[in-house]
């Protein structure tokens, strides 16, 4: 790898780890789409892989207390049925037009950020959530097992309920953290990540492990209100970069 690149890369993983800080997403979403300017997308899925774990388990330790609080009552249903629903995404999906799929995950986003602004007391109180959680978790993890990625869906369920900072980080990283646990067999036996990719993986830790802390002293010194905002902000970029993806 030139030194250029070498510099590039570094500069976006710490970008991607200062954001994760902020608001315990985008990690994925930065990450990919940088690698895979030079590397491919399969690659750029393996060498996220250590980021990924390490990152959300840290992010899950860190903010613990939010569990501990039992005010998600949700979340094991939703990642139970999400395991599944990553196990069967490839075979439920694999007639699904992609470029449809992810201009309709797309919209969804957007038409979510659009309910939210005009309607900004909009929430899903805790007994709906409970009720949608497994068929939204299973969605979630469908989306994950054949496309990569499920803030789309679970991330969105996830904000809709209009958790504070604290708690919403911990749902998101375990929501993360799960999937990524499921997913790396399967990405062990396709061929993606072998031991060297393993290595360049775990390299790939240390900007964002870096970054991550700046991001987490920024966010806890941000209102409600801000860091509202600054996750309708990223389900806004994730809905343009599924439209990009989609359109080129």
């Amino acid at each position: 790898m030139e030194i250029t690149t070498l510099v590039i890369v570094c500069v976006g993983l710490s970008v991607a780890g200062i954001v994760k800080g902020v608001t315990g997403m985008g990690l994925p979403l930065i990450g990919v789409t940088l690698l895979a300017t030079w590397f491919g997308v399969p690659h750029a899925i393996a060498i996220m892989v250590v980021p990924t774990l390490v990152t959300n388990a840290w992010q899950l330790w860190s903010y613990r207390g939010a569990w501990q609080s039992g005010q998600m009552p949700f979340l094991v249903p939703m990642l139970a049925f999400g395991a599944v629903g990553i196990g069967a995404g490839t075979w439920l999906l694999v007639q699904i037009d992609e470029v449809m799929l992810k201009l309709g995950l797309a919209f969804m986003l957007l038409a979510y950020v659009a309910l939210r602004l005009s309607s900004p007391h909009f929430r899903i109180g805790e007994r709906l959530g409970v009720l949608l959680s497994a068929p939204v978790g299973l969605a979630a993890g469908v989306l994950q097992g054949a496309t990569g990625i499920s803030a789309p869906i679970g991330v969105t369920f996830i904000h809709a309920m209009r958790f504070e900072r604290a708690a919403h980080v911990f749902a998101v990283s375990a929501m993360f953290m799960v999937f990524a646990i499921v997913q790396v067999p399967a990405l062990t036996i396709a061929g993606i990540l072998t031991p060297f990719r393993w290595m360049e993986s775990a390299f790939a830790l240390l900007p964002v492990a870096l970054a991550m802390p700046i991001g987490t002293w920024i966010g806890h010194r941000v209102d409600h209100a801000t860091f509202d905002k600054a996750i309708l902000l990223l389900l806004t970029v994730t809905a343009l970069k599924l439209i990009s993806d989609a359109v080129w």
